[in-house]
Formats: structure tokens, sequence, C-alpha cells
């Protein structure tokens, strides 16, 4: 009897533990939190594949994910919200950032009366550093912290600098060449401009972005945080085909008067406020939901000449659905042949490329594989439009 228990034990078990560790593993899998659409009466939300599993992928809002419909894994909870309309990007244009302070691009040695000396390097100050204040008084130019070295006499200047989005107080003491002037071996930059794709713009507020990424300064791969800046126009003038191992550039012009202001410069990409919002006339798309993106057919919108925006076929191939906060949401493949024979695929300068699918736009392109051009990251746009809400709710 005792070994029949036994038996049965053992057996249960086997048959509990795997069905215990899917659960765990679907209970992780699936997101604390969702938004949903409402759909006639009721709100459904739509969950990735991978976590459809004796469930439907369509579950009324507030009720409970169930392994099988009968073991409780997890409640999501899911905030309702009318789909949002914007107007997709695909045209270049240009990037004028002022940064909030000068950002540090190199530290060197100076010739001084006692020899070689590296004041920077002793004040502990690294490439990327982001200078904000010299004895108490804000700097934004580079004109400034080379006026603040040269009349410093040899006195210890204050800096407060920061890094790493943590804030410190440094010492920088120049030192006395051998023609009479003050030196301390700070490279610094103030300002930056590049080009790049729009994304798309909201006719609801007002709100530009752009790029899907940071701009970062060139030096130091730092993400350059903004006082100020501007979108203009821009025009592509030529490109640089990519190939294995050597990404291609778009090389465009900026050709007009500034349109919008720019807010931040941040992870998820570059977002401003529209001088003017009369686009009543241009194509407005529905913008996805995270769990609504899927792996299968899609098309880029692109700028690769002087002429409008085209779309182009391409293929998302794998989502992380649970990245919402990355950007790297998505992987996508370029397969349409024209676009392939002319750029080689993927090139700078369309970092910010929207990518449409099912007539939604559903993400941006980011980045582009080194190695494989074809293929490149992707941001969901759902996340983009998030920062553009919080930005323009905090003006």
């Amino acid at each position: 009897m005792r070994k029949n228990l036994r038996g049965l034990s053992m057996m249960a078990a086997a048959v509990l533990l795997p069905i215990a560790c899917l659960a765990l593993y679907l209970g992780i899998l699936l997101p604390d939190g969702a938004f949903v659409l409402p759909q006639g009466n009721a709100s459904v939300l739509a969950l990735p594949k991978s976590a459809q599993v004796g469930n439907s992928s369509d579950a009324p809002v507030g009720q409970p994910y169930r392994l099988f419909g009968i073991i409780p894994i997890k409640s999501v909870t899911a905030t309702v919200q009318q789909r949002r309309y914007v107007i997709p990007g695909g045209q270049i244009f240009g990037l004028k950032l002022y940064a909030k302070g000068v950002v540090v691009v190199a530290v060197d040695g100076v010739a001084g009366e006692h020899g070689k000396e590296n004041p920077a390097a002793a004040a502990d100050l690294r490439p990327g550093d982001l200078v904000v204040e010299i004895d108490g008084q804000t700097v934004l130019r580079n004109s400034e912290v080379q006026e603040a070295i040269a009349d410093s006499g040899g006195k210890t200047l204050q800096l407060k600098v920061e890094r790493d989005g943590d804030s410190r107080k440094t010492d920088l003491t120049p030192v006395k060449c051998s023609d009479g002037s003050y030196k301390a071996g700070l490279w610094v930059r103030d300002s930056s401009a590049g080009i790049g794709t729009v994304t798309f713009q909201d006719p609801q507020t007002g709100m530009l972005a752009g790029l899907g990424h940071a701009v970062c300064d060139v030096d130091s791969g730092v993400a350059i945080p903004i006082s100020a800046g501007e979108a203009v126009p821009a025009t592509v003038k030529g490109y640089y085909k990519s190939s294995g191992g050597k990404p291609g550039e778009l090389c465009g012009v900026f050709d007009g008067e500034a349109y919008a202001g720019l807010l931040q410069n941040g992870d998820t990409g570059v977002y401003g406020k529209l001088y003017s919002t009369a686009h009543s006339e241009q194509i407005r798309l529905p913008v996805a939901l995270r769990q609504e993106v899927k792996v299968g057919k899609a098309q880029i919108m692109a700028t690769i000449d002087g002429g409008a925006p085209r779309s182009y076929e391409a293929e998302i191939k794998k989502v992380f659905p649970l990245s919402g906060g990355s950007k790297k949401n998505m992987i996508v493949q370029i397969t349409d042949s024209e676009l392939i024979a002319q750029t080689g695929g993927i090139v700078q300068g369309m970092s910010g490329s929207p990518i449409l699918q099912d007539g939604l736009l559903v993400g941006a392109v980011t980045h582009v594989f080194v190695n494989n051009p074809l293929q490149g990251y992707g941001i969901f746009a759902q996340t983009m439009l998030e920062t553009a809400d919080e930005l323009n709710n905090a003006q």
C-alpha cells in the first residue's frame, strides 16, 4: 500500500512540477500592466503568442489569466486607451542641439613652466562629462570655459560636473605655460548638428518625434543633454552604401528655417514642439499598441534622395514584447530589392524611419547591424508616443 502511495506521489510530482514551472514562466512573461482598446461594449487585452497557453488571446480585462483555463497565473492591470492617430514621417530633418552645459570631449597634457602637466586629468575629468558650472556660474558655451581658464591666473576653479546622471564638484587648477597663458588641457563642445528621420508628428499635441535613439557626442559617445535645439528642413544630397562591417550614411544639407523647437534628446529619440500644426491635409495612421506588433511583413518609410519619403518592403523578424522601456523592441529586415540595390540596406541617417504593419505605425528603425546592414533594431511607436505625451504634459 505504501509503495502504491509513494508511486502515486512521485507520479503526481512528475505531472505537477512541469505545470508549476510553466505557470511560473507565464507569470513572468505576462506584463504587470498593459493598454487595451475598447471593442464594442467591452475591452480586450491582446497577449503575446508565447503567453497564449490554453487561454484565449483576447481575455476579458480585469479577470486573472488561467493555465488551461483552470490554474490562476496572474492578473494584469489594464488601462483602457482610445486609439491614437499621428502623421507618419519618413522625411529627413536637420538637428541643431545646444548642450545643457559643455561636454568634455578630451583631456590632454599641457607644457607648463615645470614640465608637462594634465590639470583636467588631475581633476578627474573624463570624456563625456558635462560641465555645468564654474565657480557657481552657469556655463553654456565653449568660450565661457576658455575665458574662465585664461583669466584664472592659476587660481583653482571649482567645477560642477554631471556624469551618468550624478552631479559632483571638482577642483581644476590651470597651469601657467611658457608664453604666460593659463591652460588646463580640457577640450569641450557646446553644440552638435546632424540629420535624422522624422518618425511622426502628433496633430493632437503638436509634438514631433524622430530618430528613436539619442544623438550622441561624436567623440565621447555620450548622449548630449540639451538646453535647447531646433529642427530644420533638410535635403538628401547622396549616400554611402552599406556593406558588411561598414554601415553606410545619408548625406544631407539644411535648407530652411526651423519649424520646431527641440525639448529632449533621450534614449527613445529626439522630441520637439512644432511651431505650426496646420496638417489637415496629411495622412494619419493609428499607432499600434506594443502587443499588436507581430513577426511578419512590414514596410519602412524612408528618404534616400532629394524627393519625398517612400515605402519600402521589410519584415519584422523578432519582437521582444517585454522590452517596452528599451529602444531595442524588435528586429527588422529590409527585403525591398530596390532599396538593397541602392543603399545596401539600412544606413546611418535612416534612424527614425517609421515601421508600418497592417496599416498601423508600429515602430521606428533605430540601429543598423554593422555586420548585416539588411537588419537593424526598432523601437515601439507606442513608447515614442508616450515619451512625447510626457514632454507635452510637462510644459
